[in-house]
């Protein structure tokens, strides 16, 4: 009876162990592989500059190699489309910028939804758009540019770093808001808007903070209003349109990163922690203000709120002034 007892007991410990063995020795430990940051821009650019400078910091931190990858295409939606059909494992990232929620405005029938398709991450960084022009130009505050603008309606032009971007958004919003008449002139990014700015070849532009930064410093170029809430800690001394009396231009450029939907909650807190963590450091806030982007690091959270305000925001905007693709 004794040795009965013993072999039942034995049997309901060792099916007992099978049961638990998958929950402790065979818990697979995350991340497990390498992790992809899928970039959504064009290589070299801010995003995938930022990405990688990302990679190598959570390469060391989560002690597994962490790749960079360029999807550039059709305004972000060839890199996004790829992530959301990702496995949720948490091992494939977007690296992505403010166009994920400007698209859905501007595109009918787009094969993910930007928000229900995805789990942020952090909001890494955010980009300003300023108002440029040359020194001699005859306006050094908002008021003034309204009141030239205006005396002179059709002499004006304005240039962007592209169609149906922040910028454009920016340049559209203020000629309703100020009763301005200025054509637009979009390029094939900032750079190129930046050197006819130079050249004289167009008098304004509505451009990212990075791109004519140089310019700025040695008083090539000046800036005389910025957008946001609340003035820029790069160029502290250009008050916000705010400021200058006119609403509606609180909205960032940003960066960020997101999970295809369905990954894990206790992966992406950790990444998100890890993220968050790499950005409030300070050689990376240095590193980012070099770049000239305002330093972030958001929770998971307080990300998904920003998209969501984001998109109501962008697409009432786009929405409301016409704005359309090529």
């Amino acid at each position: 009876m004794p040795r009965r007892c013993c072999f039942v007991a034995f049997r309901w410990f060792a099916a007992w162990a099978l049961c638990a063995l998958p929950l402790a020795g065979f818990a697979q430990t995350y991340p497990s592989q390498p992790v992809t940051l899928v970039v959504s821009s064009a290589a070299g650019g801010i995003v995938d500059t930022v990405a990688r400078l990302m990679s190598v910091e959570l390469t060391r931190s989560l002690k597994v190699p962490v790749i960079v990858e360029v999807r550039a295409g059709a305004s972000g939606i060839v890199a996004t489309t790829h992530v959301s059909k990702a496995p949720r494992d948490g091992h494939t990232v977007l690296f992505t910028y403010t166009a994920h929620v400007q698209t859905p405005a501007l595109r009918r029938n787009l094969p993910y939804d930007p928000i229900r398709d995805f789990a942020p991450i952090s909001h890494i960084a955010l980009s300003p758009t300023i108002i440029a022009v040359q020194p001699g130009f005859p306006a050094n505050t908002l008021e003034e540019f309204i009141a030239l603008v205006r005396t002179s309606p059709g002499k004006y032009s304005y240039g962007t770093y592209g169609n149906a971007t922040s910028a454009h958004i920016a340049g559209e919003l203020l000629k309703r808001e100020a009763r301005l008449d200025m054509a637009h002139v979009p390029y094939k990014g900032a750079a190129p808007l930046v050197s006819d700015l130079l050249a004289g070849h167009v008098p304004i532009a509505f451009v990212d903070t990075g791109t004519p930064m140089p310019h700025l410093k040695l008083g090539r170029l000046k800036a005389l209003v910025i957008n946001g809430t609340r003035r820029s800690s790069i160029l502290t001394t250009v008050p916000t349109f705010l400021e200058s009396g006119y609403k509606g231009f609180e909205q960032y450029g940003w960066i960020g990163a997101l999970f295809p939907a369905g990954v894990p909650a206790d992966r992406v807190k950790l990444m998100s922690e890890e993220m968050a963590r790499i950005v409030k450091s300070p050689a990376i806030q240095q590193r980012l203000r070099e770049l000239n982007l305002e330093p972030l690091g958001s929770t998971a959270e307080e990300f998904a709120a920003t998209l969501s305000s984001d998109l109501a925001s962008w697409s009432r905007l786009v929405t409301e002034l016409g704005i359309q693709e090529n």
